[in-house]
């Protein structure tokens, strides 16, 4: 599999990149990169037939939405495909007021919840400002999962359900977007969105991997059943799968537990056995799933971006797979290249 090969999104008329670049790297997290070489960045991805960007206010706080819509507003719109979200309002402040957490170098906007349908609208024109283009083509309601709303989670789930969605169906029903959806880190809450309204995709962050395939028990053979599309994202569950079970791996977005870290060290014994890379065998074996149209990979540097790529295409044997099964890594319902 070529990482410019596409797939269609489920029932919409849209076809995305098996690969994808996702810009929370270029919107500084943990590190500062220079326009020039974000620029770059964007250009291996675009010289590699990669035509799938998914982006969000959150990513350097406006940084990575005024970047990306740097880096393609020269190309011509209908050859790629884009994806932000709402959720968040970006309003001016002085940087001392502001807590940027993990961001570096960004914008001085503070961001504020906001899932009511005005918010929404609002947030929807937002973006489309700061990427100066004139369409983006999907987007997902973000972050109302309990990973990030806490204990709040059941009313700001409810909120986006009556206000988000409402304004993302007008949009939608208006010819401003061709697909809408919920971008979350949690398969439940993709699933209760599925159950209460008419998505037409799902941007899951990190629980679909080698390391986590609770998903497959209804949420994946849900989407298949329904012609609904799944974007992954953090298909290195936050860099363990990337870096291997070495000291400092993070694992969903934290220090890797050691129950976690012996996983991978069973995984890098069958890769080392057949030789594969580690990184490989993650990004292949998610999007072997029918319901998976795109895997979303992050990048800070065009060798990095090569680097997926070269890590996505490299060729992988059966025995491979089979190995992964008899040690109990995937299950006997998970599908496999």
């Amino acid at each position: 599999m070529k990482a410019s090969d596409k797939r269609r999104l489920g029932r919409v008329d849209l076809d995305v990149t098996v690969l994808s670049l996702g810009t929370v790297a270029i919107g500084n997290l943990f590190k500062s990169i220079s326009e020039l070489q974000a620029s770059e960045t964007f250009e291996a991805a675009w010289d590699a037939g990669i035509r799938y960007y998914d982006t969000a206010p959150l990513y350097g706080h406006g940084l990575g939405e005024l970047r990306t819509g740097a880096a393609l507003r020269l190309k011509p719109r209908d050859s790629y495909v884009l994806s932000s979200k709402v959720g968040r309002l970006l309003r001016p402040r002085p940087r001392k007021e502001i807590s940027f957490g993990g961001w570096v170098d960004v914008t001085p906007f503070e961001l504020v919840y906001d899932y009511s349908y005005d918010g929404t609208m609002r947030a929807f024109e937002d973006s489309l400002q700061r990427l100066a283009l004139e369409r983006m083509d999907i987007c997902f309601i973000h972050d109302i999962d309990v990973f990030t709303q806490g204990a709040e989670q059941p009313e700001v789930f409810r909120q986006a359900m009556d206000g988000s969605y409402r304004a993302l169906e007008r949009l939608r029903s208006e010819g401003m977007l061709k697909a809408i959806g919920v971008g979350v880190n949690e398969w439940e809450v993709c699933e209760a969105a599925l159950q209460q309204r008419d998505f037409d995709c799902f941007l899951l962050a990190g629980r679909y991997s080698l390391l986590e395939q609770g998903s497959l028990k209804s949420f994946l053979p849900l989407c298949v059943e329904r012609n609904i599309s799944v974007v992954i994202g953090g298909g290195f569950n936050s860099g363990i799968l990337a870096s291997g079970a070495v000291e400092g791996a993070r694992y969903n977005y934290g220090p890797a537990p050691e129950h976690i870290m012996d996983r991978v060290r069973r995984i890098e014994t069958v890769c080392r056995d057949h030789r594969v890379p580690l990184q490989s065998a993650a990004m292949q074996f998610v999007t072997a799933h029918p319901a998976i149209a795109s895997l979303i990979v992050g990048a800070r540097s065009p060798e990095q971006m090569r680097q997926n790529v070269e890590w996505f295409q490299a060729p992988i044997p059966t025995a491979f797979w089979e190995a992964l099964r008899r040690e109990g890594i995937i299950g006997a319902d998970a599908p496999v290249p």
